[in-house]
C-alpha cells in the first residue's frame, strides 16, 4: 500500500526555536514506518514545497490543463494513496493553517474512504493535543476518517535531534512502539478499505454530488 505523510509547518525562521521543529518529528515518523512497515510505500508531502497563490483558488476549480503542475502531481498522489498521516503543530489551539490550506486545495473525493492518522507536536508540554481534537472534525469532513489512536509529542526538541534520531536518554523502541499503536491501526483500516473499494465503488454507492453542494441537503417540502 501507499501512504502519504503530510508535514504542515512553514516556519523556517526563529522565534520560536528551533525552526521547523516538525521536520524532526516527520523524520522520526518516516524512520519508524520504514523500519516497521517496510512492505509499504511511504512518501513525505512537505507544505513548504508547495508555494500557493495569495488568493486562494483550489485545485478542483481549475481546468485540468490549467492547474499548476505541482497541484496536479499532488492530486494524483492523493488519489493513488491508501492512507494519510497528518503531522501538525498547534497554533492557537488549532491545526496548522499551512496544512489546512494545502489540504483545502483538493476535493474530498480524492481523500474519501481512506483512513488517516493524526500526529501532533509542540515545543511545550501539551504535544499539540488540542489541535488534534479539531483535526478529527476537519479530516472527517474531508472524508479520510482518522483512526482512534493519536500521536502527541511534547517538547519535541528534547526528544528528537534535527535528523530525526532520538536525543540522548530517549529510547527508540519505546517511541516507535508508541507510534506503532497509531500506525498499525492506520495500516489495518487502509487494507480493509482498499479491499472493499476494489469490490464496491463507494462513490457510486453513495452518489457523490457533482454540480452543487445542495445535492446533499435534506429534502425541502
Amino acid at each position: 500500500m501507499k501512504f502519504l505523510v503530510f508535514l504542515g509547518t512553514l516556519r523556517d525562521s526563529t522565534p520560536p526555536k528551533p525552526a521547523r521543529l516538525g521536520v524532526r518529528v516527520a523524520k522520526a515518523a518516516l524512520e519508524c514506518l520504514h523500519l516497521r512497515y517496510k512492505e509499504h510505500e511511504v512518501e513525505l508531502v512537505d507544505a513548504l514545497d508547495y508555494p500557493l497563490e495569495t488568493v486562494f483558488k483550489p485545485h478542483f476549480s481549475y481546468p485540468r490543463s490549467k492547474a499548476p503542475s505541482e497541484l496536479n502531481q499532488l492530486a494524483d498522489k492523493i488519489e493513488a494513496a491508501d492512507g494519510f498521516i497528518m503531522i501538525s503543530p498547534e497554533y492557537n489551539h488549532s491545526m496548522s493553517p499551512a496544512l489546512a490550506n494545502l489540504l483545502n486545495h483538493f476535493g474530498s473525493s480524492l481523500f474519501s474512504y481512506k483512513p488517516s492518522a493524526i500526529m501532533t507536536y509542540s515545543a511545550g508540554q501539551w504535544g499539540g493535543m488540542r489541535a488534534a481534537i479539531g483535526m478529527r472534525t476537519f479530516l472527517s469532513e474531508l472524508g479520510c476518517l482518522p483512526v482512534s489512536a493519536m500521536i502527541h509529542v511534547p517538547k519535541a526538541q528534547e526528544v528528537f535531534a534535527p535528523d530525526g534520531s532520538l536525543q540522548s536518554g530517549e529510547g527508540q523502541a519505546s517511541w516507535f512502539d508508541y507510534f506503532g499503536r497509531t500506525f498499525s491501526q492506520l495500516v489495518w483500516w487502509a487494507q480493509a478499505a482498499r479491499e472493499h473499494r476494489a469490490k464496491i465503488n463507494p462513490h457510486n454507492l453513495v452518489g457523490d454530488f457533482k454540480t452543487d453542494p445542495s445535492q446533499r441537503n435534506a429534502p425541502q417540502e
